[in-house]
């Protein structure tokens, strides 16, 4: 009976987690039908219609995870043409292509975002070898160069960090950062792929990182250091620092230092404990200042609260999602927002085994197993 009941059990969750990979296939699908031209440019409809190398990065993660290489392959074209004038081995992504203040569709920023950079030389680095194609090895090999020679520093009394663009982030002896450019999982992958790279030097400053971002365990957007002071949160903890819990949520247990991430995370499952839905703004000492976020918020939390073994606030903000979803268009939210749903991609996707993450930062996805 033993036996049976284990082979049961075996059996219901293997069909659970099937009906929850065709939910997030067909939430892939929907996303690209709402926020895709056929240009293949990720549209931000609540931004004046624009385009940024986030959404491009994010969009070719997901294109892999999903096995969808034309989309893949849109993504990667538009990008290198529009955003890296034709080349992304001489030049890094402009951030932002919009309508400018002449009506003409163009560059709109040209400073880099090396979150994104980084995500896309990642991602390509895995699709080389997923889909066994060298150029993208070749393309993200090169691309990760570029981001080592023009967005990492040497922090004297520090180490080396990622500065989140080319310029803009170093004056003088203060340095801006912002713990949610730097998910570990990719560092320690690019580390793996990269030995020679500064990766690993990087990983190993992304606990100090966290750490100083969230001195009472919400993470703030960003952090600045400066010599002889260390590490202070510049700003309350937002749209930017959601993104940090979903990191730490989806690293492997085995990961080196996932306690002590997850340790300095701890204010956002206490305030949970006593709160149904997570804040949208959060103060450095932890008022909240906007206590009610977006669906979005609940999804990247649900890897976060998972690693934490907190079961029932995982279920209850997985009740939240599932409440939000709109029928007729297969998306969450009313209004469905671009950011919301790059969220609840990486949330579902890694709760229903799309996606996960090995302990050197290697991507294994549902399709092609382990190998």
């Amino acid at each position: 009976m033993r036996l049976k009941a284990a082979v049961s059990l075996l059996a219901m969750t293997l069909v659970s987690l099937n009906c929850a990979a065709q939910d997030w296939l067909s939430l892939w699908k929907s996303y690209a039908a709402a926020f895709m031209d056929n240009q293949i440019r990720v549209i931000d409809h609540d931004a004046g219609d624009r385009t940024t190398s986030e959404g491009q990065a994010y969009a070719m993660f997901f294109a892999l995870v999903a096995n969808d290489r034309p989309r893949f392959d849109g993504l990667l074209r538009w990008t290198e043409v529009n955003l890296a004038s034709g080349d992304l081995t001489s030049h890094l992504p402009a951030w932002a292509w919009g309508k400018g203040p002449n009506n003409k569709w163009g560059t709109i920023d040209s400073n880099s975002a090396s979150d994104a950079d980084v995500w896309i030389a990642y991602t390509l680095l895995q699709a080389g070898s997923a889909w066994k194609e060298p150029h993208y090895t070749w393309l993200g090999t090169a691309l990760a160069k570029r981001i080592a020679t023009e967005e990492t520093a040497q922090i004297p009394g520090f180490g080396t960090v990622l500065l989140p663009g080319v310029s803009g982030f170093h004056n003088g002896d203060i340095y801006r950062l912002n713990a949610s450019y730097v998910p570990l999982q990719l560092f320690l992958g690019l580390g793996r792929e990269l030995p020679d790279g500064p990766w690993h030097q990087i990983a190993e400053q992304i606990p100090a990182v966290v750490q100083g971002s969230s001195p009472n365990g919400f993470a703030s957007d960003w952090v600045e250091f400066k010599s002889g002071k260390g590490l202070i949160p510049a700003s309350p903890g937002s749209y930017d620092a959601i993104r940090v819990y979903l990191w730490a949520g989806m690293l492997d247990p085995r990961t080196a230092e996932r306690d002590s991430i997850l340790k300095a995370l701890s204010g956002m499952a206490r305030y949970l404990h006593t709160n149904a839905v997570p804040p949208a703004k959060v103060k450095p000492e932890g008022g909240v200042e906007d206590p009610k976020s977006p669906v979005g918020f609940s999804a990247a939390l649900a890897p976060y609260l998972s690693a934490l073994g907190e079961k029932n606030l995982e279920n209850e903000q997985m009740s939240r999602v599932q409440s939000e979803i709109n029928s007729k268009n297969g998306l969450y939210g009313n209004p469905a927002r671009y950011y919301d749903q790059n969220l609840l991609l990486f949330g579902l996707g890694w709760k229903s085994r799309q996606f996960w993450f090995d302990s050197q930062g290697h991507l294994i996805t549902t399709w092609q197993g382990s190998h």
